[in-house]
């Protein structure tokens, strides 16, 4: 296992970095077509040895069978190659390569410097392999033009986002005049993408969904079935919101109430930050007092504006974690600020799609006992591949679970604050309904805009930024809900106190569900 390890960060630089791996910080790695399809190769290489691999323990099956999992998902994309597709491939890389070790500051700033100049040289060259690569006939025009909108954030991102997180002048100043080339680099991009014609799909198609539930997520189910879980999650959901809604404005409507507890928000972008920061550590106090869990040593969770360059793609709160390869346990929970050149209008729509009646479920989630906390405890385990990879459909899923756990210890203690618990879970059900239909070619983007914003209580706007999420990122949306239902069915069969079970089953990792099962109750 180490050894496939350590194939597994050659071939992925920033990844390792950002985990915390010693040795990877001043390359970005090959992005040329022969680097990917090499590393394709040898992908199906590792599964077919390591699928021979004997487990003397529990653990060891465990650890196996989740790198084979991630294999098997891999090998199933590579016949849907996103690099050949999506823009994003090479962008996101290039961003948090750069941005993510001066938020984490696991070194010293020189060497931080030193680092990030060296990947900088590089960016030229990645962004010309991503002019080679991107396949008019397979490249989608929705994942162009997203990333086209993180393409415009790269002069300013480079020359200057990231020398501002410097504080030594000199230092700065050589990692601005370093950052030029880079910024050139970008600005051609942008003309390229600007012209770049495609007549490629977003659409996954129902095969290769299901086939990613199945070996991937190991679920045991497809997407067909997933959908109905959609739906039937939702029917029930809004029957409970229907009853929770009399309580706030005497009526079963449940989107009318919501409207009017979404007009009550912070005033401006900061002040949103502000009060999220004062939401988190009131979670905080309340998990530590009703003894939810075992606190890690040394965590801290800061609430800052989301990084610059993610606010053309991303338009609701998320979380960056502490690098489970290193000592730290500081991890970000990120405010959705809006892209610069939002209208005032689209401003305050943000806004109310944070109102202070969301706050509390939003909160739980990013940070106590969501994700900071969970991200935070797996990273003692001493299984490396553990904290290497994990599955959305358990830490979407588990920080879903935990609002379900805050709800039933009392923390929702408003008619307003629990109708806008019940709607992050409508929300949650109505992304595996959208998620699944857009995919299996069911749904159009427009009716799935409409779908959002009715059946979910999301602007206009903010139902946009969702669907196209949902695009670009097939199987994702629906593991919030669909990770929770299951965690909830292994906790019922769990013997012991109710911090035992979250310790256990979240300090095995961020596990595909059938794995987090053999982990939890064995």
């Amino acid at each position: 296992m180490d050894e496939f390890l350590k194939w597994y960060f050659s071939g992925r630089p920033v990844l390792a970095s950002i985990l915390g791996a010693d040795g990877y910080d001043h390359t970005l790695g090959d992005f040329t077509a022969a680097g990917w399809a090499a590393r394709e190769r040898e992908e199906v290489q590792w599964l077919e040895r390591l699928s021979r691999l004997e487990t003397p323990t529990l653990d060891d099956a465990i650890d196996r069978d989740l790198v084979l999992s991630q294999l098997r998902g891999s090998i199933a994309v590579a016949s849907w190659p996103e690099w050949r597709r999506d823009p994003s491939a090479y962008l996101g890389p290039v961003f948090s390569s750069l941005f993510t070790p001066f938020q984490h500051r696991l070194k010293p700033e020189p060497d931080l410097v030193t680092a990030a100049i060296a990947r900088l040289a590089e960016v030229p060259g990645v962004l010309a392999a991503l002019r080679a690569n991107l396949d008019p006939d397979l490249a989608a025009p929705l994942l162009v033009r997203r990333g086209l909108g993180q393409a415009r954030t790269g002069r300013r991102f480079l020359t200057g986002t990231v020398p501002s997180m410097v504080a030594d002048e000199t230092l700065r100043a050589r990692l601005a005049q370093a950052a030029e080339p880079a910024a050139e680099a970008f600005d051609e991009l942008v003309t390229f993408l600007e012209t770049f014609e495609c007549g490629g799909t977003w659409r996954m198609g129902e095969r290769l969904y299901s086939t990613l539930l199945r070996e991937r997520e190991l679920l045991g189910y497809g997407a067909a079935e997933l959908h109905q879980k959609g739906l039937d999650a939702w029917a029930a959901i809004d029957t409970r919101m229907r009853e929770v809604a009399r309580r706030v404005n005497g009526t079963e409507d449940w989107r009318a109430a919501m409207e009017s507890l979404m007009d009550d928000h912070p005033p401006t972008l900061e002040d949103m930050r502000a009060e999220y920061e004062a939401e988190t550590l009131r979670a905080r106090d309340f998990v530590r007092s009703r003894d939810l869990v075992t606190f890690p040593d040394g965590e801290e969770c800061l609430v800052l504006p989301s990084a610059e360059y993610t606010r053309p793609i991303l338009s609701v709160a998320h979380y960056l974690a502490p690098p489970p390869l290193s000592s730290s346990r500081t991890g970000v929970f990120f405010v959705p600020y809006t892209p610069d050149g939002f209208t005032d209008e689209q401003v305050r729509q943000r806004l109310r799609t944070n109102s202070r009646a969301q706050m509390p479920s939003i909160a739980v989630h990013e940070a106590y006992p969501g994700h900071h906390w969970h991200l935070s405890h797996m990273a003692s385990n001493t299984r490396t591949v553990r904290n290497v990879f994990r599955t959305p459909y358990f830490t979407e899923g588990w920080a879903l679970y935990v609002e379900k756990v805050l709800h039933e210890q009392g923390y929702f203690d408003t008619p307003a604050t629990e109708l806008a618990h019940l709607d992050c879970r409508v929300f949650r059900a109505a992304r595996i309904v959208v998620d699944t239909a857009l995919h299996c070619e069911d749904m159009t983007i427009e009716e799935a805009e409409t779908f959002m914003s009715t059946k979910a209580s999301l602007s206009p706007g903010t139902a946009q930024g969702e669907v196209n999420r949902y695009c670009a990122w097939p199987t994702q949306a629906p593991s919030y809900l669909t990770g929770a239902i299951e965690i909830d069915r292994i906790r019922e069969s769990f013997q012991g106190s109710l911090r035992d079970f979250h310790d256990r089953i979240a300090g095995s990792g961020g596990l595909p569900l059938g794995l987090a099962e053999q982990a939890a109750l064995s």
